[in-house]
């Protein structure tokens, strides 16, 4: 294989690169015997033609695109790897001469990894804004969270109150016009939750069992379906049911209630404490992280950040939310009308930190290999093994979904946060 590769831009160039005969020609057998397959040649029966009689009816030529298509990857891809270079986005292949009994000869062009200047990464001095100190509040408040979850709806004559649930059936109209998603049967509301509109849920408070009365409201003006935006509706809505929510008693058997691990209120509550410490801790480290790599990529130089690769990063991080939404049960289709929302107004919302964490994720890279990183099979195994765990799925299932190089990339990157996280002052 001819390889050559000229730069045109920044982070920029064209490689060249031919295909041999040794590659084509056994290329070509195989593309000519999936075809003939599917021939019909008078003379002959169906998938016997000859090779020879082929290509004198067809020409050879006739295979070269399914060939091209079979053996383009993996000469692509060891032109990229005789050039040494670091590809970051997918290339855009031309081809320039595929002459009969001749090498092929075709051209990519490339996106690079841009260079990564590294500064100080090192004893970095850095400030974080985290409370660490676990109050009794936020103990009581996380008791008080869990009662509620144990709280039932028992049934109430009297009128409805904020905190109280009502059982209702609304149709909603606009000029008289009824409107789509504007109707529901038996839809239970908690007043006070905010799930519907502004003003809804507060003309409900004073309303009792068996009444019919008519909700009028304006949809917010940046409202998610244009067509409603900043317009008044009236929804006439009827309440079949109240119902009040009683919690449980603030005692030991609550506790228990709570978790089985517990005897008394008292070791719930210092269960808490420690979780709320863990918790507190946590953030107060992953802020410190945080700004430590906010200041190390701030130090660095990285020459012209290509936009494809910003481009590539708010599609992985989008694809990596879809996936854990899918591990949920929730579909793309599913969430895109649960929310409200659609797949561009997905990718907006990952374009705003995207080019940060693509700066981060190049600075972190170069710091591995300034450091000189490395991993070693130990913590590979152990890798794989918290991998699988996390994802609920057996060790080698991992290791077929997640090839070695991943692996050790992803080990030598923590490597590299943790060099410049540890050695981090906190002012």
């Amino acid at each position: 294989m001819s390889t050559s590769f000229e730069n045109t831009a920044t982070n920029r160039g064209l490689i060249t690169f031919t295909i041999g005969q040794d590659k084509i020609q056994p290329a070509l057998d195989q593309t000519f015997n999936k075809v003939k397959k599917d021939l019909n040649v008078p003379g002959f029966r169906k998938g016997r033609i000859p090779r020879a009689i082929f290509n004198q009816r067809f020409g050879e030529e006739a295979l070269y695109e399914d060939t091209l298509n079979a053996i383009l990857p993996a000469a692509y891809d060891a032109a990229v790897a005789e050039l040494g270079l670091d590809v970051v986005a997918q290339p855009k292949i031309d081809v320039k001469s595929m002459e009969k009994g001749a090498d092929w000869t075709l051209t990519a062009e490339v996106v690079t990894k841009p260079e990564v200047k590294l500064g100080d990464y090192k004893n970095l001095e850095v400030s974080v804004d985290v409370d660490q100190e676990v109050t009794d509040a936020e103990i009581d408040q996380k008791v008080e969270a869990e009662r509620n979850n144990l709280a039932e709806l028992v049934l109430k004559d009297d009128a409805a109150e904020e905190g109280d649930t009502v059982v209702i059936d609304f149709v909603g109209s606009v000029d008289g016009v009824e409107f789509d998603g504007g109707k529901g049967d038996n839809f239970s509301l908690e007043l006070g939750s905010g799930q519907f509109i502004p003003g809804f849920e507060e003309q409900l408070v004073g309303s009792k069992a068996g009444e019919t009365l008519d909700v009028n409201v304006t949809f917010p003006e940046d409202y998610q379906s244009e067509d409603l935006a900043g317009k008044a509706a009236k929804f006439v809505t009827t309440v079949h049911e109240v119902k009040a929510k009683e919690v449980p008693e603030l005692d030991d058997e609550l506790a228990k209630d709570i978790d089985e691990e517990v005897e008394t209120l008292e070791e719930l509550k210092a269960k808490y404490r420690d979780e709320l410490a863990a918790d507190k801790k946590k953030a107060y480290d992953d802020a410190v992280e945080g700004a430590a790599l906010e200041l190390a990529v701030e130090n660095a130089e990285i020459v012209e950040l290509p936009e494809e690769m910003v481009d590539a990063e708010v599609h992985r991080a989008m694809n990596e939310f879809m996936n854990n939404m899918q591990r949920q049960g929730i579909s793309p289709e599913m969430y895109y009308q649960l929310t409200g929302t659609t797949e561009e107004d997905l990718h907006k919302q990952y374009e705003v930190d995207a080019e940060k964490r693509t700066k981060t994720n190049l600075v972190i890279e170069a710091i591995a290999k300034a450091e000189d990183f490395e991993a070693t099979e130990e913590e590979i195994e152990k890798e794989v093994t918290e991998l699988a765990a996390e994802y609920n799925m057996p060790n080698e299932q991992v290791r077929n979904l997640l090839s070695a190089d991943m692996l050790k990339h992803d080990i030598a990157m923590k490597k590299a946060v943790e060099a410049v996280t540890s050695t981090a002052k906190v002012k």
